[in-house]
C-alpha cells in the first residue's frame, strides 16, 4: 500500500516542484487567451478550451522539468519563464498597437529591420501608456513572479515555523489524493484538446507554405491559442518561405531571352479578386454590374473569352501558378521555374507592379503572406519589377493615382492587382456614394435581410470594380496597348439555391462548385492603334475566344504578346498559338479535371 501511494503521489510531483512556475505561466497564458481576441472578426470570442488545453500543456512542461536534477531545473525553468514572458510581451504589444497577434509577416519584417530602425520604432511606442495598456498586465504578472522568486524561500520558512508538519503517512495520503486528482484532470483535458493537438501536428509537418495555407482552410484547423505557438508557427512559416526563396533565386539564373521584338509596346495585366463569372453582364447576368465592359464589348474593342477557369480558388495558389512559368501538371514545383515579370525585364520591358493586397503589413493573415512572400522578398522584388507602389489604399481607385505618378516608358508591362470583390464586399467600395443595389433588386432571393444586403453588396463591389477597370483601360486608349483582365478565382454568393457566400476550400469539387469558384471572366481589350497595327493578332484573339483555357499558362500568352523568344516559351500553352493544346487537362487544385466535370454536367 505504501508503495502504491508513493507511485500515485508521483503524478502530483510535477506541479509540487514547479508550483510557482505553473501558477504564473497559467495566469500569463490565460490572460493572453482572454484578451487577444481577433478584433476584425465581429462576435469573435476567446478560444473556448483555453483553460483546459493550457493545463494540459503546462502539466507536460512541468513533468519534463521534474525529470531534471533540481540544481539544473531552476535554471531551465528561468530560461523558459523569460522566453514565455518575452514572447507574450511581443505578442501583446503587437495586439495593442497593430490589432493583430504575432504573424509570419511580422517576423519577416523584423528580420529585415536594421538595428537603427528597430531602435527608432521602439522609441516611438515606449511610454507610460505601454504600462497602462494590456501590455502592462503581462509586465505585472512578470513582476509578481519575480517578487515571489525573490521572497518565496523566506515565506516557506515562516510557514514551517507557524504550521504543524504532516506525519509521513498523512503526507503520502495527501499526495496520493492530489496525484489521483491531477491524473483525472489531465485525462479529461487531454480528451478535450486532443483534436486541436492533432491539428497542430498536421499544420507543423507540412512541406511547403501552400500545404500550410490549405490546411488552415479546413474547419478543424489548428487553434494556435498561445503566443509561443504563434511564434513557433511564424518561425516555421518563414523557414518554409526561405526554402522556396532559395529555389526562386536559383531559377533567376536560368532566365534566358534569345530576342524580343516588342510586338506589343504596352501590355497591361489586370488581376481582379473573387469575381464570379456569372455575376457579370458579359456572361449574361441580368443586373447592370459591368456596364462599361459591356459597352466596350459592344463596340468590338473587348473580346470576352467564354471557357476560362482558375487553377485554384485561393489567391496565393493562383499567384504562384500565374506568375511562374511552371504550369499545373509539369514536373517539379512552381518555385523551380522563373517568374514571367523577370523574363519581361530581361527582354527589355519596364515592369511595373501596382498591388492593393500584396504589400507586407503586420496584421496580414498567412494567406496573404503565402501569396506575397516571393513578390516582397527584397532581392527577388528587384529581379521581378522596376517599379512598385509602396502603400495600400482603402479602395482600388487609389492605384490609379499611383500609376499616374509614374513616368512613361516606350516598352512597358504594367500589372494591376486589385482587391476587387474580396470579402467583405461592403468594404470594397465607397458605401456612401457608390451603393447602387439593394435587397429590393432581388425579389426572387429567399434570404434573411442581412444576407440580402451581403448579396446586393457583392454586386455593388462588382459595379465599382467595373469603374476602376474602365479607368485603367482609359489610360491606355491613346497608346499602342493591349489589356488583359482576369480575376484570381471565382466566388460563391447565394447563387442558385445555396445559402452560402465565400469559398468552400475543403469541399469535393463537383461541377456546381467549379462553376461558382473556378470559372472566371477573362477578356482582352486593345486600343484603336493596336488593332490597326496588329490586325493579325487581333484576329487571332477573336478566333481563340472560345478555346478552353486555364490561367496557369498565362505567362506563355504574355510572352507571345511581347514578342519574346525564349527556350521557356511553350506554344502548346499559348492560347493564341496555332499549336495550342486545347485538350490539355485543366486540373483544379491539381486533382480534378474540369474538362471531365463539364462534359458530365
Amino acid at each position: 500500500m505504501k508503495r502504491f501511494l508513493q507511485i500515485v503521489g508521483l503524478l502530483w510531483r510535477p506541479l509540487c516542484v514547479n508550483g510557482a512556475f505553473f501558477v504564473f505561466m497559467f495566469a500569463l497564458g490565460y490572460l493572453c487567451t482572454q484578451t487577444e481576441v481577433r478584433l476584425h472578426i465581429k462576435g469573435a470570442k476567446p478560444y473556448e478550451l483555453s483553460a483546459t488545453e493550457l493545463f494540459f500543456d503546462l502539466y507536460l512542461v512541468c513533468a519534463v522539468l521534474a525529470l531534471i536534477p533540481s540544481k539544473v531545473r531552476k535554471w531551465v525553468r528561468l530560461l523558459l519563464a523569460v522566453l514565455f514572458y518575452a514572447v507574450a510581451l511581443i505578442d501583446m504589444f503587437c495586439y495593442v498597437h497593430f490589432e493583430s497577434t504575432l504573424t509570419p509577416t511580422m517576423l519577416m519584417l523584423f528580420f529585415e529591420t536594421t538595428g537603427r530602425e528597430a531602435k527608432e520604432f521602439l522609441g516611438s511606442y515606449m511610454g507610460w501608456d505601454m504600462f497602462t495598456s494590456k501590455t502592462g498586465w503581462v509586465l505585472l504578472i512578470a513582476m509578481l513572479h519575480t517578487l515571489w522568486a525573490m521572497y518565496s524561500g523566506w515565506l516557506k520558512r515562516q510557514f514551517r515555523k507557524t504550521h504543524l508538519q504532516l506525519t509521513e503517512s498523512a503526507a503520502r495520503c495527501s499526495q496520493a489524493v492530489l496525484g489521483v486528482a491531477t491524473l483525472s484532470l489531465f485525462i479529461y483535458c487531454a480528451s478535450e484538446c486532443w483534436t486541436n493537438k492533432q491539428a497542430i501536428h498536421r499544420l507543423m509537418t507540412k512541406s511547403n507554405l501552400g500545404e500550410v495555407e490549405h490546411e488552415l482552410t479546413n474547419k478543424d484547423c489548428a487553434n494556435l491559442y498561445l503566443p509561443i505557438h504563434r511564434m513557433v508557427f511564424s518561425l516555421y512559416a518563414n523557414r518554409l518561405a526561405s526554402q522556396q526563396i532559395e529555389h526562386l533565386v536559383k531559377a533567376t539564373e536560368q532566365v534566358q531571352v534569345d530576342s524580343c521584338s516588342f510586338l506589343s509596346p504596352q501590355i497591361v495585366l489586370i488581376i481582379g479578386e473573387s469575381f464570379n463569372k456569372h455575376r457579370s453582364q458579359l456572361y449574361g447576368y441580368d443586373k447592370p454590374t459591368t456596364p462599361r465592359q459591356l459597352r466596350r464589348q459592344q463596340d468590338s474593342t473587348l473580346v470576352a473569352f467564354t471557357d476560362v477557369v482558375a487553377p485554384w480558388n485561393l489567391t496565393s495558389f493562383v499567384f504562384k501558378r500565374v506568375f511562374s512559368l511552371h504550369s499545373v501538371g509539369d514536373e517539379g514545383d512552381w518555385s523551380d521555374s522563373p517568374m514571367f515579370p523577370e523574363v519581361f525585364r530581361k527582354a527589355g520591358y519596364h515592369v511595373t507592379f501596382l498591388t492593393n493586397q500584396f504589400l507586407p503589413k503586420v496584421g496580414e493573415a498567412v494567406y496573404d503572406f503565402s501569396g506575397g512572400f516571393f513578390l516582397n522578398h527584397p532581392e527577388l522584388s528587384k529581379q521581378f519589377f522596376d517599379t512598385r507602389n509602396t502603400k495600400l489604399h482603402p479602395y482600388d481607385e487609389g492605384l490609379l493615382k499611383d500609376y499616374d505618378a509614374l513616368p512613361h516608358h516606350d516598352h512597358q508591362l504594367t500589372i494591376f492587382h486589385l482587391m476587387g470583390q474580396h470579402v467583405d464586399y461592403l468594404g470594397r467600395f465607397p458605401r456612401n456614394s457608390r451603393r447602387h443595389f439593394s435587397p429590393a433588386d432581388y425579389p426572387d432571393k429567399k434570404l434573411s435581410e442581412k444576407r440580402m444586403w451581403v448579396n446586393a453588396d457583392y454586386d455593388n463591389a462588382t459595379l465599382y470594380n467595373d469603374s476602376v477597370v474602365d479607368e485603367i483601360v482609359r489610360r491606355f486608349e491613346h497608346e499602342n496597348a493591349i489589356v488583359i483582365y482576369m480575376p484570381d478565382h471565382g466566388e460563391e454568393c447565394f447563387n442558385g439555391t445555396l445559402d452560402f457566400f465565400g469559398r468552400m476550400h475543403s469541399a469535393t469539387i463537383d461541377y456546381r462548385l467549379a462553376r461558382e469558384e473556378f470559372e472566371i471572366p477573362f477578356w482582352i481589350w486593345a486600343s484603336d492603334t493596336y488593332r490597326q497595327t496588329h490586325p493579325d493578332v487581333w484576329a487571332t484573339i477573336w478566333r481563340a475566344s472560345h478555346r478552353p483555357y486555364m490561367t496557369d499558362v498565362l505567362p506563355h500568352t504574355l510572352m507571345f504578346l511581347g514578342g519574346i523568344h525564349s527556350k521557356d516559351y511553350r506554344p502548346d500553352y499559348d492560347i493564341l498559338n496555332s499549336r495550342y493544346d486545347a485538350k490539355r487537362p485543366r486540373l483544379l487544385k491539381n486533382e480534378t479535371n474540369y474538362n471531365d466535370l463539364k462534359i458530365g454536367k
